[in-house]
């Protein structure tokens, strides 16, 4: 038996081994007493799946390496893409019909002003949503706060305190409102429960056809780097 695919071994109180793809790379998680020569068998059992995964995930840290705007580039608001469009002005910001800042700056000041007009349009909209939906689900948040979260896209903590992603801006509406709704209910109960997807499915009662899009949106995420440097 040879192993064609190096990877990292992560062993821990699991009951199954399982495989993830993260970085190009791949991590095998196993419980504590399966031995190193079954977690190879099975390793080869996958290969293919592997090696088709691998592929994938290398192309999209490609593509995600490539990624940078310019002026004339579309980038995403609220399921909808907008040009991004130089402005004399002594400002940046939406007007309904796209992004506009200075003219003369370079890939990484124009994604640098992209995520400030983000932010800004994140912190009016997804308050403004998540406040209406409190008012219909009878719960009263303590603060709403935007923030730089890459791979979640909303939180409540036990003190009432709503966070979510700038990122989640991009998504489609029907989407937005899922996270929010989600984020909501916690305040209710800060679990996972069946009363808890009672509550987002009474103000939501098709959220897992939204939870879904959420998916595709990662997915479109993961292949664009909006990292600064």
């Amino acid at each position: 038996m040879t192993i064609k695919v190096n990877y990292i071994l992560t062993r821990s109180k699991r009951k199954t081994v399982a495989l993830y793809i993260r970085n190009g790379g791949l991590e095998v998680r196993a419980p504590l007493k399966v031995s190193k020569h079954d977690i190879d068998r099975f390793v080869v059992s996958k290969e293919n799946w592997i090696k088709d995964r691998l592929t994938r995930s290398k192309e999209q840290l490609t593509r995600r390496e490539n990624f940078s705007l310019d002026y004339g580039d579309l980038i995403t608001y609220r399921g909808k893409q907008y040009p991004v469009a130089e402005k004399i002005c002594n400002g940046l910001g939406f007007d309904g019909k796209q992004f506009y800042i200075s003219p003369g700056l370079q890939p990484e000041q124009i994604k640098a002003a992209c995520i400030q007009i983000y932010r800004t349009l994140a912190k009016h909209d997804l308050t403004e949503k998540t406040l209406n939906f409190a008012k219909k689900m009878s719960v009263v948040p303590s603060v709403v706060k935007i923030n730089g979260a890459k791979t979640r896209w909303g939180s409540c903590s036990s003190k009432r305190s709503l966070n979510f992603s700038w990122r989640l801006i991009m998504a489609e509406e029907e989407v937005i409102d899922y996270v929010i709704v989600h984020e909501l209910a916690h305040i209710l109960e800060m679990n996972h429960s069946e009363q808890f997807w009672a509550i987002v499915e009474k103000v939501l009662p098709d959220y897992r056809k939204r939870k879904a899009k959420l998916k595709q949106l990662h997915q479109k995420l993961s292949e664009e780097n909006w990292d600064l440097p």
